[in-house]
């Protein structure tokens, strides 16, 4: 969630801004859909949930793989949609076990999770796009309360404490939600006609981000 962000070109009419919201938000929503279907496979796969549970560091590997080599290759079509896609359907495999658990014990909080987070989005990005303030100092504020935010996880990662875990993730969503803030504004002022694979990639992990934290809030923190 960088902020100091080069910008591959310049968006030098309305039609080419125009053209990358349309680009960044299709492949927003096409990259949600293959995370659905991701989980949605894995719910199906007892033992790649078990193994995404016993082996995390794995997992987190060949999560973050296909992300880092589409930001390698963001500009070479259709190399850079294939690759966001593999990285969404991975995501939704290592998402599969989180919503198996926070099913078990509160049948239909998935859905009610979904709706609330894609309510704020709207509400969010409407906002972002609607207003004329400079969110440029969001982008250093929000990436602090990021890195905050992953200090006290990878603390209570070890202490196990269910009040802090909910904390940290009305923090999260508190968070993510400044950041796509901020990505919005990115995507009307900054980015050129060429960024729309960043674009959409930094509005998707906002989005998750704040999904999977509205989640745990509901469920009240339990993954028993």
């Amino acid at each position: 969630m960088g902020y100091s962000y080069q910008s591959i070109g310049v968006v030098r009419s309305g039609a080419d801004r125009a053209t990358l919201v349309r680009r960044t938000y299709a492949l927003v929503f096409a990259s949600v859909c293959v995370t659905v279907l991701g989980t949605w496979f894995g719910l199906g796969q007892p033992e790649m949930m078990a193994a995404v549970i016993q082996h995390p560091w794995i997992t987190m590997l060949c999560t973050f793989a296909p992300l880092f080599l589409a930001m390698r290759a963001r500009t070479a079509f259709p190399q850079n949609v294939v690759l966001v896609g593999l990285f969404s359907f991975v995501m939704g495999l290592t998402m599969a076990p989180v919503i198996y658990m926070m099913e078990r014990t509160n049948p239909g909080v998935t859905g009610n999770a979904a709706i609330l987070t894609l309510s704020t989005f709207g509400v969010l990005t409407g906002y972002a796009f609607v207003s004329r303030r400079d969110f440029s100092a969001w982008g250093s504020f929000f990436t602090i309360g990021l890195w905050v935010l992953i200090a006290t996880s990878l603390l209570n990662f070890f202490f196990q404490s269910q009040a802090a875990g909910l904390w940290i993730s009305a923090g999260t969503v508190l968070v993510f939600s400044g950041l796509l803030i901020f990505d919005t504004w990115r995507l009307r002022n900054v980015y050129g006609p060429d960024d729309y694979v960043m674009a959409a990639v930094q509005i998707y992990l906002d989005l998750l981000n704040m999904f999977m934290a509205i989640l745990n809030l509901m469920g009240g923190g339990r993954r028993n």
